[in-house]
């Protein structure tokens, strides 16, 4: 396993562009293959306020779940305040951002919000921080429901 040293740098700041695999259980699998497929229909769409999106946004079935992946997906470069790297489907190694993004719907469902906070505060603008964890647990409820 590379070292944090080891991996490549972006061009913007000091964040890996990859993080080590971690064991990828069939449900996280399920959310990051969705978010990448949204990620992959995003690149062409404009960007989205994130306020007006989460205000927007329908609260059940199949809509919803697509309708919380994509907003995230479009809002979450600006509440970090740099590009987020999105893989295709079915790559086996995680970017950073898909590692962070895994790791903050994982804590959700354990209900560890200690970790959560300090993911989100981590990297989430402030002004962001509200939005981007709604959006966050909507997801995870959404996937948790399969």
């Amino acid at each position: 396993m590379a070292s944090l040293a080891t991996l490549p740098i972006s061009d913007r700041d000091d964040t890996p562009l990859h993080a080590p695999a971690p064991h990828v259980t069939p449900d996280q699998r399920a959310a990051l293959t969705r978010l990448r497929l949204s990620a992959m229909a995003c690149r062409v769409a404009a960007r989205t306020d994130l306020y007006e999106a989460c205000a927007l946004l329908s609260l059940d079935g199949e809509d919803a779940k697509r309708t919380f992946v994509d907003t995230l997906v479009k809002c979450l470069p600006s509440a970090v305040q740099r590009q987020v790297i999105w893989f295709t489907p079915g790559t086996d190694t995680l970017s950073f951002d898909e590692s962070w993004t895994l790791r903050c719907l994982t804590c959700i469902r354990a209900n560890d919000l200690a970790n959560l906070n300090f993911l989100i505060k981590s990297r989430v603008s402030h002004a962001d921080r509200r939005y981007i964890g709604y959006l966050l647990s909507q997801i995870s409820e959404q996937f948790s429901k399969d």
